[in-house]
C-alpha cells in the first residue's frame, strides 16, 4: 500500500472520530529510504495529553503525534525557543487525511511560524558564542588524539552550524536536518561546509575546517580569546 493509503487506514482505524490529521515527513517529500517511517500529527480533542507513539502498521513503521486542539501551541513556543521547529514543520508541509475545520487554522499558524523565523541572537549571545567556538578549535587545532579529534570536529560542526544559521536569522536543525538546514540557507556554503569535515574525517587534514571556522568568525570579530569576560563585576 501507499504510504497515504497507509496513513488514510491507521487514522480510520485508531483515530476514526479525531478533527484532523496530517501525514508529514521523508514519504511526502519524496526523500523516503528504505527505513523511513509514516509521521502522522493527529488532532483529537478527546486526547487529554500530548504524546509520541511508535507501531508497524500494516508493515509499515509509523510515528504518532498526538495532540489535542491546544497542546500543539505549547509544543510551537518550545521549537521556537530552540530554534528547531520540527513540529511547525511537520504541520506546513504535511499533506491533510482528514479535516474536520481545523487543520487549515494550525497549518497556517505554522507557515507563520516558520517565516518569521527564530528570535534574533543579541550581541552578548553572539560573543559567549564566539568564545566557545574558539576555544573547541583551539583544541582542535592542538589535539593529537584521533578519538578527541573526532569529537571535538563533531561539537565544531554543530557550533558552527548554529552560528551562522542564528546570526542569519534561519531555524537550525539536528542529525540530517543540519545539512538540510544549511542547505535551505545557502547550498554553496552547505557544500563547503560538508566538504570540510568530509576531508577531515577521510584523511584527518585539519586545515578546511580550520579555514571554514575563521571565515564564520570573521565577520563578528574573529576569534575570541584574549580580554573575554563573563559574569565578572567590573
Amino acid at each position: 500500500m501507499s504510504a497515504v493509503d497507509t496513513a488514510q487506514q491507521f487514522i480510520q482505524h485508531f483515530y476514526p472520530f479525531c478533527q484532523g490529521a496530517i501525514l508529514a515527513g521523508s514519504v511526502i517529500r519524496g526523500t523516503a529510504t528504505k527505513t523511513s517511517d509514516l509521521d502522522i500529527v493527529v488532532f483529537d480533542n478527546a486526547v487529554p495529553s500530548p504524546y509520541r507513539e511508535s507501531l508497524i502498521f500494516n508493515g509499515w513503521p509509523v510515528e504518532v503525534f498526538a495532540h489535542n486542539l491546544t497542546s500543539y501551541k505549547q509544543f510551537f513556543q518550545e521549537d521556537c525557543e530552540t530554534a528547531k521547529p520540527t513540529h511547525p514543520h511537520m504541520i506546513a508541509e504535511g499533506i491533510v487525511l482528514i479535516d474536520k475545520g481545523i487543520v487549515g487554522i494550525i497549518k497556517s499558524e505554522a507557515k507563520h511560524l516558520l517565516k518569521k523565523g527564530p528570535t534574533a541572537w543579541d550581541p552578548e549571545e553572539i560573543y559567549l558564542k564566539r568564545y566557545f567556538i574558539t576555544d573547541a578549535l583551539e583544541d582542535f587545532i592542538g589535539a593529537s588524539d584521533r578519538g578527541e579529534e573526532i569529537f571535538i570536529a563533531s561539537t565544531l560542526a554543530d557550533w558552527l552550524h548554529e552560528f551562522v544559521l542564528r546570526t542569519n536569522g534561519k531555524w537550525i536543525g539536528d542529525s540530517k536536518w543540519i545539512v538540510r538546514a544549511l542547505s535551505n540557507f545557502d547550498e554553496d556554503f552547505s557544500r563547503t561546509f560538508v566538504e570540510a569535515f568530509d576531508v577531515f574525517y577521510k584523511t584527518g587534514n585539519k586545515d578546511k575546517i580550520i579555514n571554514l571556522t575563521d571565515n564564520v568568525l570573521a565577520p563578528f570579530g574573529g576569534r575570541l580569546f584574549d580580554g573575554f569576560r563573563m559574569g565578572k563585576k567590573n
